[in-house]
């Protein structure tokens, strides 16, 4: 009879805890995404003909020649660095971490039509990317975050519990693709912040802006292999190779493996457990690969 009332008790309390969770959730969701400023350094050649193109979650100003980009079907990645005082907070391995992060998905995103190239080769076209604002996430909210997350799934609440929405990262970039001649054939100023649903909470001031960094090299990357927007169309399925390099093998293009490979699996499983990503990605694995630390010079 007394193990009957206590099971009776703590059903009680489960669904106490449910339905405060369920009207958390409603209420996260209006205010559960970080913003991001769209920074501009002054690095790329012109922003003159940048114009608005957002999407669900990121906001951006873009342009590109849709026919020269198009015809290229050589490119080249120059390493990403932070300019000025962005990311500043970060440590200088967290920055590296970062920018190397934007240099292999864009490298693995643009594989899926270029032949990627070194960075000491020619190319039809060539890339210079810029990380002008990285805001920290906080680690003890992204650790209060996981708590709740446990102890709701330990009393077996039916329902997904978003992360908490304090102390969320965010991450601006801006980027453009040149010509041979150093013509700018397409830019984009991409800002995007991380929000209570989609970006999983991780112990490390690095943690959102590392994630935020394959979100936007997978929108640039697509934007010159479309020479089109990449917002507003339904996704395309990846190929076999990009499937394979994001489970953490050989990459499509040799000169992708300047920067590493994904941490696949084990990377995944690190992330949803909210470990840092210092913890599992090895980085670049070349001495002259392109590591991103160096600060670009004001303009």
């Amino acid at each position: 009879m007394v193990d009957g009332k206590v099971r009776a008790f703590v059903r009680s309390i489960r669904g106490t805890i449910g339905v405060r969770l369920v009207v958390m959730c409603a209420g996260l969701s209006l205010a559960g995404c970080a913003t991001a400023p769209m920074t501009q350094s002054g690095a790329l050649r012109s922003y003159q003909a940048l114009a608005e193109s957002n999407g669900v979650l990121a906001k951006s100003l873009l342009d590109v020649n849709k026919d020269t980009v198009l015809a290229a079907s050589t490119i080249r990645i120059m390493p990403t660095s932070f300019s000025g005082e962005a990311g500043a907070v970060l440590t200088v391995e967290q920055r590296q971490l970062v920018a190397n992060a934007v240099d292999r998905a864009l490298c693995l995103n643009l594989s899926e039509r270029f032949t990627v190239v070194a960075p000491n080769e020619r190319a039809d076209l060539t890339t210079r990317t810029f990380i002008t604002q990285a805001s920290p996430t906080d680690p003890v909210a992204a650790g209060a975050s996981k708590v709740v997350s446990a102890v709701s799934g330990a009393l077996g609440v039916p329902v997904p519990v978003p992360r908490l929405p304090i102390g969320l990262g965010s991450l601006t970039i801006e980027a453009e693709a040149l010509d041979r001649k150093g013509q700018q054939q397409a830019a984009m100023v991409w800002a995007r912040g991380a929000n209570s649903f989609t970006n999983s909470p991780v112990l490390s001031q690095a943690g959102d802006a590392y994630d935020l960094a394959g979100s936007f090299s997978a929108d640039f990357g697509q934007m010159l292999i479309t020479g089109e927007t990449p917002f507003g169309k339904a996704p395309k399925l990846p190929s076999i190779d990009r499937i394979g390099a994001a489970l953490g093998g050989k990459p499509k293009n040799a000169a992708c493996e300047a920067f590493g490979r994904d941490p696949g699996l084990i990377g995944m499983v690190a992330n949803r457990l909210g470990a840092p990503p210092e913890w599992v990605d090895k980085g670049a694995v070349a001495k002259d690969a392109p590591a991103g630390t160096q600060m670009a010079a004001k303009r």
